[in-house]
């Protein structure tokens, strides 16, 4: 079996880095795949391999009748901001793995009535299980964790998403 070689795995990971930081590529991306992401208005802002910033705005498609961002609307941003970085990480496997999200825990604090930012640091943890689950050839689970802040800094809710990763068969 040929395994991709140092320069092909960064290679791939910068593509995909730059498909989800940029608006266009990330706008089709989100078309194709998560419609009602790319209508929420959430967008990557940043993504390194250790961390990955989501935003998603307070807007008439993204809100509830409470004058503040629908829960789901939040729930989606916090699993982008730690499914980005899983995505980068399974895309740098040397082996084809799936990724799934097998459980989600959430705390909302405040009402999200602006641009609210969610901020996931767990790529390292997120690298370790996609190297464990490849290395193993078993699943491996990792429980991630994102906060969402909003303009003046306050926690507006936090994310505990758990993440399953398993080799392709």
């Amino acid at each position: 079996m040929n395994h991709p070689s140092k320069d092909q795995i960064a290679k791939k990971k910068e593509r995909f880095t730059h498909m989800a930081t940029r608006p266009w590529s990330f706008a089709l991306y989100l078309l194709r795949y998560i419609p009602v992401a790319l209508f929420s208005g959430i967008r990557i802002r940043g993504l390194t391999e250790e961390e990955c910033m989501v935003s998603v705005p307070y807007s008439w498609f993204s809100r509830n009748p409470f004058r503040s961002t629908y829960f789901a609307c939040l729930a989606m941003a916090g699993e982008m901001s730690t499914g980005a970085l899983a995505m980068l990480h399974v895309c740098g496997a040397e082996r084809n793995l799936s990724m799934l999200v097998t459980g989600i825990e959430a705390q909302y604090h405040k009402k999200a009535r602006g641009l609210t930012r969610f901020i996931c640091k767990d790529g390292r943890l997120l690298q370790a299980a996609v190297q464990y689950s490849q290395n193993r050839s078993q699943p491996q689970t990792c429980k991630a964790y994102a906060v969402g802040i909003n303009p003046e800094g306050e926690c507006v809710a936090e994310f505990w998403i758990t993440w399953s990763f398993k080799l392709k068969e």
